[in-house]
C-alpha cells in the first residue's frame, strides 16, 4: 500500500508539473495564438469564398480545380522556400511581407475575371500562407519546452479548426455582397500582423532547411505514405471543389458555409477519440477503416439532396477524412528511427499537399466531362482504391507493436513542416549529443539553402 502510495504521489506531482510547464508555455506564446486565429479564421473564409467567387463569375469545373491545385503547389513551394527567406531576413519581417504579398494578391482577385491570372494568384496565396505557418509554428517550437510540445501543439490544433470553422460563419455575414468577402479576409489577416509585430518573446533561431524523402517514407511505411497521399487526394478534392458541388446542388449560396464547418467540426471532434483507438489497434486497420469510411460517406453524399442530410452526411466525411492526416503520421513515427521523424514528418506533411494538388485537377476533370455528381462518387472510389492498399499490406520489419506505437497527438494538415522540428509524441527531452548533431546539420543546411530534398536509396526495408 504504501509503495502504491508513492507512485500515486509521484504520477500527481509529475502531472502538475507537466501542466505548469504548458501553462506557462501557453503563456509566452499567447501573441502566436491569437495570431494564429486571426489567420486561420481568415483562412478559412477565403478556402470557401474563392470557388464560390469563381463559380459566380462563370469559371469552369475544370478551372476551380485547377486553381485550387495551384494553391496546394504553391502550398507545398512555400514550404520549400520559406526558411531561406527567413534566413536572410528574420521572422517578422518574413511575417508581415509575407502577409503583405497575400493581401495584394487576394484583393486583385477582386478586380479581375481572368482564369490564368486566378490560377497564378491561388499559387502566390498558397506560397504566402504556408510561409506564414512556417513563422508561427517555428516560434511556437522555440517558445515550447519538449515536455509540453505536444499538448502545446494539440491546443494549437484545436484554435486552428475552431478558427477555419469560424471562418466559415463569417462568409454568411456578408448581406450577399461580392467585396464584402474580399473586407472581410483582408480584416482577419490583417488583424493577424499585430500580435506577433508587438511580441515581445525574442524571435527564435533560423528556421532548419525542410528535408523531405517520399523514398525513404515509402521504405519506412507503405501504410503512412499511401494515408498521406490518399488523405490530402480526399479533403483537397474537397477544400477545392466542395463548395461549388453544394451550391450546384442546392442553389444556396448561405448553406455552403454550413456545409464546410460541418465537415471541420466533424474532424475535430473525431479526431481523438479515432486517435484513442489507433493507440489500441493496429494503425493499418484504422487507416483502412477511415478510407472505407470516406468512401461510404463521399457515396452518401453524392445520393443526399436534403439540407439536414447533407450536414450530417459532411461532419461524418469530415470526420473520417481530416483524421486520415494525423493517424498517417503516427503511423509514420511508429516507423521511423529518432533522428528520423523530422525527415519523414515532413515528407507525410508534403506528400498530402501534392495529393491535394493532383486531386483537385483529377476531380475537376471528372467533374467537367461526367458532371458535378461525379464528385463524390469519384472520391469514393478512390477512398476505396486506398482502403483496399492499406489492408492488404502485410505486417514488415519496421513494423511495431501495438503496445509500442507511438502515442496519437491531435494534428491537421493545415500547418508547415516546421511544427514537426520536435517529435509531438515524446514528452522526454532529446538527448543532447541528439540535438547537438541536428544543429550543426541544421546550421550546415541552412548556409546552402533553405530546402533539402532526398531521394536516397539506402536502408531498404520491408514496411507496412
Amino acid at each position: 500500500m504504501l509503495v502504491q502510495r508513492l507512485i500515486l504521489t509521484r504520477m500527481r506531482v509529475s502531472n502538475f508539473f507537466v501542466l505548469a510547464t504548458v501553462m506557462g508555455n501557453l503563456r509566452s506564446v499567447s501573441s502566436l495564438l491569437l495570431t494564429t486565429a486571426f489567420l486561420l479564421a481568415g483562412h478559412g473564409l477565403h478556402m470557401t469564398f474563392l470557388p464560390l467567387r469563381a463559380a459566380e463569375l462563370g469559371m469552369s469545373t475544370l478551372l476551380v480545380g485547377l486553381s485550387g491545385s495551384a494553391y496546394f503547389a504553391g502550398f507545398l513551394t512555400g514550404a520549400l522556400l520559406t526558411p531561406k527567406v527567413i534566413a536572410n531576413v528574420g521572422h517578422i519581417r518574413s511575417f508581415t511581407a509575407l502577409m503583405a504579398t497575400f493581401l495584394c494578391s487576394f484583393l486583385v482577385l477582386s478586380l479581375c475575371d481572368g482564369g490564368v491570372l486566378w490560377i497564378v494568384i491561388r499559387f502566390v496565396l498558397g506560397a504566402a500562407m504556408c510561409g506564414a505557418y512556417t513563422v508561427i509554428e517555428s516560434w511556437l517550437t522555440e517558445q515550447t519546452d519538449p515536455a509540453a510540445h505536444g499538448r502545446v501543439l494539440s491546443i494549437y490544433t484545436v484554435i486552428v479548426l475552431g478558427s477555419m470553422a469560424l471562418g466559415q460563419y463569417l462568409l454568411n455575414l456578408t448581406d450577399n455582397n461580392p467585396l464584402h468577402p474580399f473586407i472581410l479576409v483582408a480584416l482577419m489577416v490583417g488583424c493577424a500582423i499585430i500580435p506577433v509585430s508587438l511580441t515581445r518573446s525574442p524571435a527564435p533561431a533560423p528556421v532548419p532547411a525542410t528535408r523531405v524523402s517520399f523514398g525513404k517514407l515509402y521504405r519506412r511505411s507503405h501504410t503512412a505514405f499511401a494515408g498521406a497521399l490518399g488523405s490530402g487526394l480526399i479533403m483537397g478534392s474537397f477544400w477545392s471543389l466542395g463548395a461549388v458541388y453544394i451550391l450546384a446542388l442546392t442553389g444556396d449560396p448561405a448553406f455552403v458555409p454550413w456545409f464546410i464547418a460541418a465537415n471541420i467540426i466533424g474532424g475535430a471532434l473525431a479526431q481523438y477519440p479515432i486517435g484513442l483507438a489507433s493507440d489500441r489497434i493496429d494503425r493499418r486497420y484504422v487507416l483502412s477503416l477511415l478510407c472505407f469510411a470516406c468512401a461510404a460517406t463521399a457515396l452518401a453524399l453524392s445520393q443526399a439532396t436534403d439540407p439536414t442530410t447533407l450536414l450530417w452526411c459532411s461532419a461524418a466525411f469530415g470526420a473520417a477524412g481530416n483524421s486520415l492526416y494525423a493517424v498517417s503520421l503516427a503511423k509514420a513515427a511508429d516507423n521511423s528511427k529518432r533522428d528520423e521523424f523530422v525527415m519523414l514528418g515532413s515528407s507525410v506533411l508534403l506528400l498530402n499537399a501534392l495529393g491535394a494538388s493532383g486531386g483537385a485537377i483529377v476531380f475537376g476533370f471528372a467533374m467537367r466531362w461526367l458532371g458535378n455528381e461525379a464528385l463524390f462518387i469519384a472520391v469514393g472510389f478512390s477512398s476505396v482504391l486506398f482502403g483496399v492498399f492499406v489492408a492488404l499490406q502485410p505486417r514488415g520489419r519496421t513494423a511495431v507493436a501495438i503496445e509500442e506505437q507511438s502515442e496519437f497527438v491531435g494534428t491537421t494538415s493545415v500547418m508547415a513542416p516546421i511544427a514537426l522540428q520536435q517529435d509531438p509524441r515524446s514528452s522526454e527531452s532529446p538527448d543532447p549529443s541528439d540535438a547537438e548533431v541536428q544543429r550543426s546539420d541544421s546550421s550546415s543546411q541552412n548556409a546552402k539553402s533553405g530546402c533539402v530534398i532526398t531521394l536516397d536509396s539506402s536502408e531498404k526495408m520491408t514496411a507496412c
